[in-house]
């Protein structure tokens, strides 16, 4: 490419961990084109984390106002026009909205991930990626603008601000050892246990760390860190649904390491360098685990899909799901806590 580029939008409305993972792919192409404005469209929930990011407009688009909210964006973006808009998501709530927005360059997925017509609203493709992480998906429209991933390695920055930081010092001082397990997933098949959560717990009270829940206010999260306080024999914390989701992730970036199934705070935590212990039964972790502790992830995903499929990952299309409302009692306590000791030998925890 030529020609500066002077101003990029960004279209990725969700979710959390994905919007987490694309903030790499952003703050590459800033490096890249640090004369470029960024637009950036976004979820309401997903704006909350990343705010304050340097450099970066926000416009939050609310799905719940459904025509009205799409109206409204149409208007705010008619006279608006962009050297490239960078179209990363597929769903076509994201698709309706990408049509509104006005670009010289439309750079979506390859055809392989292109779903729910996102081919009609792109120009251009990334290259194919043949069983790419999501992060790795994001960071291809990153190197579609000529970003050079060989020497930009994946690496984020989300502010928090004093109070915030405050918030995560009172509860998670840098000088204690504390594990944080974020119980909850999005959807409650996805989730483990709370007996097995309560037995980790516990071995990790043996081992000198503190514990502490952390989740969002929700129905599921609250029910979840209830029963693993009532099934725990030792002390834990409980601060689910008691802090936002900037001091949430000011938490998990004091913490010693965490525990969580397939859910956002697991991406939030691999932002920051702390560990992530992944819990995944549902999706395959290579394509949606904790991207820089992907060493670290107790799995049954694999041998689950191979049973319900009759072929491994690699032989059906990438991102795969398995089906089951038990899935995810297949992963052991056991190996968590193996697991678990692994992680804090070679963390030097």
């Amino acid at each position: 490419m030529s020609a500066a580029l002077n101003s990029i939008c960004i279209l990725r409305l969700s979710a959390l961990g994905d919007v987490c993972n694309a903030v790499a792919a952003v703050q590459a192409i800033q490096v890249r084109h640090p004369q470029a404005k960024i637009t950036w469209v976004i979820g309401q929930i997903e704006h909350q984390l990343v705010n304050n990011l340097p450099n970066v407009e926000f416009i939050s688009f609310d799905k719940k106002q459904g025509r009205m909210a799409r109206k409204e964006f149409k208007a705010r973006f008619k006279h608006r026009k962009f050297d490239v808009l960078l179209h990363m998501q597929v769903a076509m709530r994201a698709n309706r909205l990408a049509g509104f927005i006005n670009a010289t360059r439309k750079i979506g997925f390859d055809k392989k991930r292109a779903k729910e017509l996102h081919s009609l609203f792109i120009s251009e493709r990334i290259k194919a990626q043949e069983q790419a992480h999501v992060l790795d998906g994001f960071l291809g429209f990153a190197e579609a603008l000529n970003v050079d991933l060989n020497t930009n390695k994946p690496s984020w920055t989300i502010p928090v601000s004093e109070s915030e930081q405050a918030f995560a010092d009172q509860h998670v001082p840098l000088n204690r050892k504390t594990l944080i397990i974020c119980p909850a997933a999005s959807k409650r098949e996805r989730c483990w246990l709370p007996e097995r959560y309560a037995c980790v717990a516990d071995a990790a009270l043996k081992e000198g760390f503190s514990v502490i829940l952390a989740g969002a206010p929700a129905p599921l999260d609250k029910e979840l860190s209830d029963q693993i306080i009532a099934l725990a024999k030792g002390q834990i914390t409980n601060l689910v649904g008691k802090s936002s989701l900037k001091e949430m992730y000011a938490l998990l970036g004091n913490a010693s390491w965490v525990l969580a199934p397939d859910t956002g705070p697991a991406h939030m935590a691999n932002a920051q360098g702390t560990p992530v212990l992944g819990l995944y039964g549902h999706s395959n972790p290579a394509r949606t685990g904790p991207y820089n502790f992907l060493r670290y992830v107790v799995e049954v995903y694999h041998e689950h899909l191979l049973l319900q499929q009759g072929k491994t990952a690699q032989q059906l299309p990438w991102g795969k799901r398995v089906k089951g409302d038990a899935i995810m009692q297949n992963i052991t306590t056991e190996a968590v806590i193996c697991m678990m000791h692994k992680l804090i030998k070679q963390e030097a925890l």
